[in-house]
């Protein structure tokens, strides 16, 4: 069987077992009320109105009941009923959920339902012949979910699941989702005091502590760093700007439901930043350019806001605020595909040097809704073929996922269970040039207009730096570590010398912590080894008789014993 098949095939399976899942839940709770159940990438979900709520200790109880509804095989049977018929069956089954999507098809579809034994359920479907076809399954988790992902609806609780052909590939999964729960930034950005979201805030927005904050800096410098380098020119700008701006780029046609609600200046509508995009235009058009000045390069780490529904976010990788490691590049035709090529290079050399090997990259081609010409079109995705194949990238067709001014390439980092994270985006766009007149002087001293690239070489900053918790399960690497070194004094006495010792480190532009705690060095010890610090330094009578301490590397149990400065030039190198 082929992969495409093998994955239809897993996905039906899912699919029906989300229904068994609901069968389930029914015979155990017979006032539940039912939401949706589908099949997601790694397993599937069912959403249900309870009168309790639910608890990890749940789970068992209805899985042993998933079991015995697929040990009884029953039939998936399908029928195709009108609009009145469903109302009316759904109704007498107390469903209010499945009469409020029914209400919201097509007055012309005819619905379809499926029903196992007594269970009836509203589904398109595919399911498979029987109960009994599905494979070894079980139930992961519990979450609470709004209904249709908006937080202005009730919440429902979440059960979630997956199911496999055989018990030895729901084992390796079962394993991965151990170790994934472990590198879960979400716990370690806790555990390690990195960030946080409040409430009272407002969901998806993100609150650096100053830990996460000095990681983020780190990155940031770098980043700075690396574009000066290859001739970029940091700019800034603000975070709202005038609706006709966003009218004018077309945002508010294609965009605008990822967009928040305008509000009133001085008689005025003005809208907080989805894209930078505009400013740079901006930028660029306070002067005159010719041909010698191109390729133009601009640089920022911009703030935008987006409107996520409440129901998808999900820590730092799906927020509603975030900083976008931006650029844009005007450039001439003829300039275009190197500018391709360098980008490409410039996003492979910073997910290296970050750590990350395992992502894949696509062609996203033009999508139903666009602006511009095909033809245009056309030529933008054949230079971005052309610039990957320059570089010797190794990439896929994600056929119809362009954004609507443009074709864009699509680095999407791996994860530890194997899905995919939105990384670096190169993006071809004719289209805003055209509509601001983006323009340049030829050497044949007529306007042309120039073509701009938009690109992130790490993505968003938010997201980047959940993947980057997660890909190092929060033990970062030396060069990024917020806290390198941490010294343990053992006694009182010890402090004088134990302060020396963290002002000469400090001196030398390492960042390091006293632990002088009243408390035992065992626990000490223990506390740094779970703040993931790379190095513990252990100070007592003995090492300040001999002027040494007693180094206890990450990872190790070993305490090595040596002088400061041979330490200080162990790390440094």
């Amino acid at each position: 069987m082929s992969d495409k098949k093998q994955a239809t095939k897993l996905e039906t399976m899912r699919h029906s077992c989300s229904h068994v899942l609901a069968e389930a839940v029914l015979e155990i709770f017979p006032e539940a009320k039912l939401g949706i159940g589908p099949a997601t990438a790694d397993g599937f979900y069912y959403d249900f109105q309870l009168p309790v709520p639910l608890s990890e200790k749940d789970l068992p109880k209805i899985e042993d009941r998933m079991k015995a509804i697929i040990k009884n095989n029953k039939a998936f049977e399908k029928s195709i009923i009108s609009r009145e018929e469903a109302q009316k069956l759904f109704k007498k089954l107390e469903q209010p959920l499945k009469l409020e999507l029914i209400a919201e098809l097509p007055k012309d579809d005819k619905i379809t339902i499926y029903r196992t034994g007594n269970f009836i359920d509203l589904c398109r479907g595919p399911h498979l012949a029987s109960t009994g076809k599905i494979g070894p399954l079980k139930l992961t988790s519990i979450a609470g979910a709004y209904w249709r992902g908006s937080e202005q609806n009730q919440q429902l609780q979440r059960i979630y699941g997956t199911c496999f052909n055989d018990n030895s590939e729901l084992s390796e999964y079962l394993e991965k989702l151990e170790e994934a729960e472990k590198r879960d930034h979400r716990k370690l950005g806790k555990a390690l005091d990195l960030y946080s979201v409040s409430d009272d805030i407002g969901p998806g927005l993100i609150l650096w502590h100053p830990k996460g904050s000095v990681i983020r800096k780190i990155i940031e410098d770098f980043w700075r760093e690396e574009h000066l380098k290859r001739d970029y020119q940091l700019v800034f700008s603000p975070h709202i700007a005038r609706e006709l701006i966003w009218k004018k780029s077309g945002h508010l046609d294609f965009y605008s439901e990822n967009m928040f609600s305008s509000f009133g200046i001085e008689g005025d509508h003005y809208l907080i930043k989805p894209m930078n995009c505009p400013f740079h235009i901006a930028i660029y058009k306070t002067h005159l350019h010719s041909y010698k000045d191109l390729p133009i390069r601009y640089a920022e780490l911009g703030m935008v806001y987006r409107y996520e529904k409440s129901g998808v976010l999900h820590g730092l990788t799906r927020v509603r605020g975030f900083t976008q490691d931006d650029a844009h590049i005007f450039c001439t035709q003829g300039q275009m595909e190197d500018e391709l090529v360098k980008t490409v290079k410039l996003a492979q050399f910073m997910l290296k040097k970050f750590g990350f090997k395992n992502y894949k990259v696509y062609l996203a081609t033009r999508p139903e809704d666009f602006v511009g010409k095909i033809e245009i079109w056309d030529k933008a995705e054949k230079a971005l073929d052309s610039a990957l194949k320059k570089a010797g990238v190794e990439f896929q067709i994600d056929d119809g996922e362009g954004v609507f001014y443009g074709p864009k390439i699509d680095i999407k980092l791996e994860d530890s269970l194997g899905r995919l994270w939105q990384g670096p985006t190169i993006q071809i766009d004719f289209n805003e040039p055209k509509k601001f007149k983006v323009n340049y002087t030829g050497d044949d001293g007529q306007e042309h207009q120039a073509i701009m690239i938009h690109r992130t070489v790490l993505g968003s900053m938010e997201r980047f730096f959940g993947c980057l918790v997660e890909h190092y399960a929060g033990a970062f690497p030396w060069w990024l570590a917020p806290v390198q070194v941490k010294v343990v004094q053992i006694t009182d006495r010890n402090q004088k010398y134990a302060k020396k010792i963290v002002e000469e480190l400090s001196r030398r532009k390492l960042r390091v912590e006293l632990d002088d705690r009243n408390e035992s060095v065992g626990k000490k010890i223990r506390d740094a080894e779970l703040e993931k610090v790379p190095y513990i330094l252990v100070v007592g009578d003995k090492e300040e008789k001999a002027e040494s301490v007693s180094v206890r590397k990450r990872g190790s149990k070993e305490l090595k014993s040596l002088k400061i400065d041979k330490f200080i030039l162990q790390v440094t190198e």
